[in-house]
């Protein structure tokens, strides 16, 4: 009974604030006590003396009067004197504290008087040392958090980052089901830039590409799975599914092909070559989380559709955007398309039909016009061409002659057939003012086989610089 009594009792209080409970305090316990010495006093009265009952009245009356007096004044000055040196003190600490939970990240100092106790201005000088102390921990983890984001930031896409280290669920190993647009960008004739340039030269042509795709693949809020040597592999739809994911991939590769066009104006003025970019886009269920095991992780996905995409950007030939059947789907009002073209590729069950996408509208409104062709000059010029599957060129070369070309475009006839989006390896077989051609490679675009022998239109994905000049000194001149 005595512990709910006093349970009861510190439930009451705890609402209360120290003026309240203190003050009220010393009230009723000046009050007892001043009861105490009335009915003491009264007691004595009638015990020393001979008193009638009406003068014990009016001596209990005049003492409660005095006790009155004495009450209003003990209360009057003892309020003053606790105000000053407890309570009010003691409320600018509360005041303070609480100034600390809304917005304010430092340490408020709390004003006292100069001749305030001692023990108050320990409390007050330990609440400062302890919330300095606190603060800086607490600015510690938060540079070190930033520090970890940033770093890892580098690595993985910030949003992935901040999924990671913010639920338990993030750093599980597994994933989810989810459907998303695969966005693959590639150079073309990269590797075989290589080869004829230093490697630190390389490295700065790649950084100063990366950077400025990246920077347009963040614009559109796509994540950047990993970079594959020139290649760059995008998902648009993690770590959360958005409704507009295809429509923003698109726009993003639409943004990526003039970006590299804005870039290659720099580049050429800086003495480097140009690049060429294709991109590949397909939509499709994925599974997304962390692959692997508990002693090395990675955070991707795995799915058909990112093989699908990959097909499809080695399809491409600079400056295209080609888009799969799934994510036409979801584009097709929004986009201006060419008509679709089907190509039987190796591993695949069925054709793969894709849309060469030149414009989004709103709210992105982006158009990306291809280079606009040269003339093609009637120039005859012999070779011999090999077929590429993948890495591997064929063993037995194809003979033939050019008989149209530009910068960009052979017209020419061989003496064995070639499907279209072919991948070939071209070499002039002679040397001409002291020069001999490199390796050209290029991509079949076009067959005509209304005329006999069959006429192929190829596309240049590489060039060596000296061979480019050597040419369109021919082309100017012919």
């Amino acid at each position: 009974m005595k512990t709910e009594t006093s349970s009861h009792q510190s439930e009451k209080n705890k609402d209360k604030g120290i003026r309240e409970i203190l003050l009220a305090g010393v009230f009723w316990r000046i009050l007892v006590i001043e009861m105490i010495l009335l009915a003491w006093s009264v007691v004595y009265k009638m015990a020393s003396e001979d008193a009638s009952g009406t003068e014990l009245l009016w001596y209990a009356v005049r003492i409660i009067l005095l006790v009155i007096v004495i009450l209003l004044f003990m209360m009057v000055t003892l309020r003053r004197f606790l105000e000053k040196k407890i309570i009010r003190p003691m409320e600018a600490v509360s005041v303070a504290n609480r100034r600390l939970n809304v917005d304010r990240p430092e340490v408020d100092n709390v004003p006292l008087d100069d001749d305030a106790a001692v023990e108050i201005r320990e409390i007050v000088s330990t609440r400062s040392k302890m919330l300095a102390a606190i603060l800086n921990v607490s600015n510690q983890r938060l540079q070190l958090v930033n520090f970890i984001k940033d770093t890892f930031g580098r690595y993985l896409s910030r949003k992935i980052v901040d999924e990671i280290l913010d639920s338990p669920e993030g750093r599980r190993i597994g994933g989810r089901r989810q459907t998303v647009t695969v966005l693959m960008s590639d150079l073309r004739g990269f590797s075989d830039l290589s080869d004829s340039r230093d490697p630190e030269e390389m490295v700065r042509i790649l950084n100063r590409y990366l950077e400025a795709m990246t920077q347009v693949i963040q614009r559109y809020d796509g994540v950047i799975d990993e970079f594959i040597g020139d290649a760059i592999l995008t998902v648009f739809g993690i770590p959360e599914e958005k409704e507009d994911d295809s429509l923003r991939a698109v726009a993003c590769a639409l943004a990526m092909q003039q970006a590299l066009a804005d870039l290659n104006r720099g580049m050429v003025a800086d003495g480097l070559p140009s690049l060429e970019m294709g991109i590949g886009i397909n939509t499709g269920p994925v599974v997304v989380g962390n692959l692997g095991s508990e002693a090395r992780t990675k955070y991707g996905i795995v799915g058909a559709v990112v093989n699908i995409a990959s097909r499809i950007e080695s399809n491409t030939v600079g400056g295209q955007v080609l888009v799969g059947e799934a994510t036409y789907a979801q584009v097709n009002a929004q986009v201006t398309a060419q008509p679709p073209m089907t190509v039987m590729m190796k591993g695949l069950k069925r054709p793969l039909v894709c849309y060469l996408i030149t414009a989004i509208g709103p709210p992105y409104d982006i158009r990306f016009t291809l280079k606009t062709r040269d003339p093609l000059v009637e120039i005859r010029l012999p070779f011999q061409l090999w077929r590429l599957d993948g890495k591997k060129v064929a063993s037995r070369p194809i003979a033939g002659e050019t008989r149209q070309l530009n910068e960009t475009t052979f017209v020419m006839n061989f003496t064995e057939a070639l499907a279209p989006l072919t991948n070939v390896k071209l070499l002039f077989t002679f040397c001409q003012e002291a020069h001999c051609f490199s390796d050209i490679y290029a991509k079949v675009v076009d067959v005509d086989n209304t005329s006999q022998p069959p006429v192929y239109r190829l596309h240049v994905t590489y060039m060596d610089q000296q061979d480019r000049a050597l040419l369109s000194r021919w082309i100017r001149a012919a």
